[in-house]
């Protein structure tokens, strides 16, 4: 193909393997209908009905913006009611211990971003877990950085210490800084949960590794599914283990408003930003206002002022909390389905505790979802599995899944 791209970026293509086959699975529901069609790919709440769930409360307050508030520029750092929403609302009453700023960003995209660009050198080994979401490689690869994995769960299911220690360590070796992107909480795509003693394990492993202070740990904590994890206060405990930490450890948690607030296509977040040192983080407001405004400039500002007229209200913040358990409770239900019947089934899944999506661990992956769509069954082929998001299937169309899964499985002459 003649092309006069530059070198680096020749070869590239943004094809999504989750939006060709949530594009394909809308174009059947126009066809034959949404009830003949089940849709397991969309990373979105849907409604019993099918429909896309945004909380009443962000519908309501979107609504009463006045056109300032939804048109005008935004500052590059994002408005300080804004930040200090996203401060509140990420911690809860686990808020750690140290010095805490942030930035807006257009979504958790936008952190991950600014922190492999400013933080790792073009070249540099990026570390993230072996279940990740693909989007991960991507970004580092547009970046001109390197994706290594580690073998996130054990296998008898727990956080994988020391295969993250063992990574840690040998990245170290070759390069100054590590960035390591840790999607730890309602994990995408497999709905593992660390406790809090793992995610201090993990922080143990950094601690150790850079005894040596011309090394330095940059941490994201990717928590786009915080909300549907857990009892509001008790999952968050873990944010805890994040202060306190030497200098050169740096903490970022990717904070997003598309799943909490149900906002996916308004493209809001934060990057908040944890260290013990008053420099780091005045150098990381500094270089990521930069970067933003090298970039996308400033962000959504009709989002951030939603946020901020639920936020200052206390009876907004009820309510949005009870939409957000409601939800939360209505996913459980819907696992709990898959769960039982994949049992009976003897369809295998990795560990789940929470969050929007299932995997089931399997070859041939592809094979087994193209089977799976003659029978209007729409999933996501991993690299390693197949992910079913369980945010966005009916518990009636759950019922059922599992053996056309397994059946699925058997036909393609896959193994678990």
């Amino acid at each position: 193909m003649y092309s006069i791209a530059a070198p680096h970026a020749k070869g590239k293509s943004a094809e999504d393997n989750i939006f060709a086959a949530n594009n394909r699975a809308i174009a059947l529901a126009k066809e034959i209908g949404v009830e003949n069609v089940t849709n397991a790919t969309v990373g979105s709440i849907l409604d019993e009905d099918g429909s896309l769930v945004v909380l009443d409360v962000v519908k309501q307050e979107l609504k009463n913006l006045t056109p300032p508030e939804f048109c005008a520029y935004a500052p590059i750092k994002g408005y300080d009611e804004f930040l200090k929403d996203c401060i509140d609302q990420c911690f809860g009453k686990s808020r750690p211990e140290g010095y805490i700023d942030a930035c807006a960003t257009p979504g958790g995209t936008g952190v991950l971003h600014h922190v492999v660009h400013n933080y790792s050198e073009p070249g540099d080994e990026v570390l993230i877990t072996d279940w990740h979401w693909g989007a991960y490689d991507s970004l580092i690869d547009d970046n001109n950085r390197k994706v290594r994995t580690f073998s996130f769960l054990t296998s008898d299911g727990h956080f994988n210490a020391a295969s993250f220690k063992e990574n840690v360590e040998d990245i170290l070796k070759k390069q100054d800084n590590i960035v390591i992107i840790l999607n730890g909480i309602a994990n995408n795509p497999t709905g593992y949960c660390m406790s809090v003693a793992e995610w201090q394990s993990a922080v143990d492993v950094l601690k150790e590794a850079t005894k040596d202070e011309t090394k330095n740990a940059i941490l994201i904590a990717d928590v786009a599914y915080l909300d549907y994890s857990g009892e509001k206060e008790e999952c968050r405990e873990f944010f805890k283990v994040f202060g306190g930490l030497p200098k050169n450890i740096l903490v970022v948690c990717a904070y997003t408003l598309s799943k909490g607030f149900t906002m996916y296509g308004q493209r809001m977040g934060a990057m908040i930003g944890i260290s013990s040192d008053k420099d780091v983080i005045k150098e990381y407001v500094d270089i990521n206002q930069y970067s933003s405004r090298a970039t996308w400039s400033n962000c959504n500002s009709a989002a951030q002022h939603a946020m901020i007229r639920i936020c200052q209200d206390p009876e907004k913040i009820k309510q949005l909390d009870a939409e957000r358990a409601k939800y939360y409770k209505l996913i459980q239900e819907r696992a709990a389905i898959f769960v039982e019947e994949s049992q009976k089934e003897g369809v295998k899944f990795v560990p789940y505790i929470s969050g929007f999506f299932i995997t089931i661990p399997v070859t041939n992956s592809q094979a087994v979802c193209d089977i799976l769509e003659k029978d209007h069954v729409f999933m996501v082929p991993l690299k390693k599995g197949i992910r079913l998001a369980v945010c966005s299937v009916s518990k009636k169309k759950m019922h059922g899944l599992a053996h056309k899964l397994a059946l699925a499985i058997k036909e393609a002459g896959a193994q678990q």
